[in-house]
């Protein structure tokens, strides 16, 4: 193996586990504790839920408040690192999730969602923010 496919690799195990750790964050976090969730996101952020922009943490605050109470269940995760030469070195994953939700105990509904995490280095340790979050629901005719 080449010390570039040996490196790729290490990344992208790293970029799986940050993954890993971050759904379960978010989606708890979603689900139980909402008034919290905008404190994953990068002051510049930028959600697009179901074709709708939001951008800023006010915004997305008071975005994510207004919806109602949640109860999500993730059946498919799947990411990969950035590469950083499309990051300028900062390193990124890419998140895609896909699963169902039921909003105020209604009908299930399924969904996908992207996430573009960045890592913040903070004095202590380094956090994954999102720095793109796009949400949309997969509803087919039946």
């Amino acid at each position: 193996m080449s010390s570039s496919t040996v490196e790729f690799k290490v990344l992208a195990d790293q970029a799986c586990k940050a993954a890993e750790e971050f759904i379960h964050i978010y989606y708890e976090t979603m689900d139980k504790r909402r008034t919290v969730l905008p404190k994953l996101y990068m002051d510049t952020a930028s959600l697009i839920w179901n074709g709708n922009a939001v951008s800023g943490q006010k915004a997305l605050a008071e975005f994510l408040e207004s919806l109602p109470a949640s109860e999500f269940t993730v059946t498919m995760l799947d990411c990969q690192p950035v590469h950083e030469e499309a990051t300028q070195g900062q390193a990124t994953v890419l998140v895609v999730t896909a699963g169902a939700v039921r909003f105020d105990c209604n009908r299930q509904r399924f969904f996908n969602q992207n996430f573009l995490l960045t890592a913040q280095a903070t004095p202590t340790n380094t956090v994954w923010k999102i720095a793109g979050d796009c949400f949309r629901f997969q509803d087919w005719d039946s």
